[in-house]
């Protein structure tokens, strides 16, 4: 069992920020998977849910942008790195009691480092969308729980946060 004291990958030995070097490492499969939930009240949550209506335009709407964030991780996150995803997908649970929605984000790349920044980055942006699309009927909907959940691949192999 290591003993060793945790550090941040990110700073340098004076403590400087830095992008980590990651040309030593090999690829190899790797897949995050992180959640999300935003809650409205029952106005905007009926509008969005009603049938015929907005749920599959703001979903859908959501999940396209879900996917763009992920893409585009690295131009927003300074110190993140460039990856080549193979594989974003997107997916909604809705809650009818709570007026609440829960995304799962699961992303996937073989390479030299992890995806969870950017499964994290589509379930925010995601939540973001769905904010605006429906705020004209609720101003204080609430983002809550961005997190992840699940991560695989690499030297630190399998995490859950359950």
């Amino acid at each position: 069992m290591s003993t060793s004291t945790p550090t941040l990958s990110h700073l340098d030995e004076s403590g400087q920020v830095r992008m980590v070097d990651v040309i030593a490492k090999t690829d190899s499969e790797r897949v995050a998977i992180a959640t999300a939930g935003i809650r409205m009240n029952a106005v905007a949550y009926g509008l969005l849910t009603q049938p015929g209506r907005g749920k599959g335009e703001v979903l859908n709407t959501a999940r396209v942008a879900a996917i763009l964030a992920a893409k585009r991780c690295a131009e927003l996150i300074p110190l993140c790195h460039s990856l080549p995803l193979s594989f974003v997908g997107v997916e909604f649970a809705l809650d009818d009691a709570a007026h609440r929605i829960d995304i799962l984000a699961t992303c996937r790349t073989s390479y030299k480092t992890g995806v969870e920044m950017e499964a994290m980055m589509a379930c925010s942006v995601a939540a973001l969308t769905i904010y605006d699309m429906c705020k004209a009927a609720d101003k204080g909907i609430v983002i809550e729980q961005v997190r992840l959940k699940y991560k695989a691949g690499g030297k630190s192999g399998e995490w859950r946060n359950d």
